[in-house]
């Protein structure tokens, strides 16, 4: 670690938990983020600020004026400008000495294959229900863990999906992936600005504390948030024998 590293992360190496070995599995980590928008902005800001050596943004979409009521990545003057693009921008006015790799399109299942394989931790910050079966799929094939977040009005909810610990589910364990509902996007709902800051940065704890391997991470258990009455609830999870991804 040179000398600028030992005191941008200084106050990383101070902690007890983490300490000069866990600040340097940071700056060897790799992690890949599906969706650079209002989950996934703050995610790769405090990612980045940490000192993650790669990160991957995925989203292929570009930034609106309606975006930037919470999606704190982005700018005004980026308006127009692909997401990711946008977002790699302000992670490395951040911290320079981050790789920040740009893919903008929508990933089928092949190459979320190709990229999850590549990742120390996966964060899914889509938007969309078949994404996020997707991206599980690739984890639970793959054996990576996934942070996985979600906010729509003032609710959200954050767990981890960890295969390597056994009797641990998976995504698809808690939500079939053939259920039948109507999607619901902030655009025709709304969604409390701070919601998706809250939720996005958990997601960046919650794959720091897998890099470094401290603490007890969130698989097994979904945590709820109320912003209404800022009340947090927990529902505790096993793994499903029957799951139709992970259960084969």
């Amino acid at each position: 670690m040179t000398d600028d590293q030992l005191l941008r992360y200084s106050r990383h190496i101070l902690l007890d938990e983490i300490g000069i070995e866990g600040q340097e599995r940071i700056l060897a980590a790799h992690v890949l983020i599906i969706g650079a928008g209002g989950l996934g902005s703050p995610a790769a800001l405090f990612l980045g600020s940490a000192g993650v050596s790669t990160l991957t943004l995925v989203d292929d979409d570009e930034v609106d004026l309606t975006n930037l009521q919470r999606q704190i990545a982005h700018t005004s003057e980026r308006v127009g400008s692909p997401k990711v693009q946008s977002a790699a921008q302000a992670v490395q006015a951040i911290n320079p000495q981050v790789q920040v790799r740009c893919i903008q399109q929508r990933v089928d299942r092949q190459a979320l294959d190709a990229l999850v394989a590549q990742a120390d931790v996966v964060l899914d910050c889509s938007d969309n229900y078949r994404t996020r079966h997707a991206i599980n799929a690739a984890c639970v094939a793959a054996g990576k863990p996934l942070v996985a977040g979600a906010a729509i009005r003032f609710d959200g909810q954050v767990s981890v999906y960890d295969r390597r610990h056994p009797g641990a589910p998976c995504y698809a364990c808690l939500f079939a992936p053939d259920a039948q509902f109507e999607e619901v996007q902030c655009s025709t709902l709304g969604v409390f600005a701070p919601m998706v800051g809250i939720i996005g940065t958990m997601q960046a704890a919650e794959a720091l504390k897998l890099i470094v391997g401290i603490g007890q991470s969130l698989a097994g258990r979904l945590l709820m948030l109320d912003g209404r009455d800022m009340q947090w609830s927990q529902m505790r999870v096993a793994r499903d024998p029957g799951c139709q991804v992970c259960g084969r």
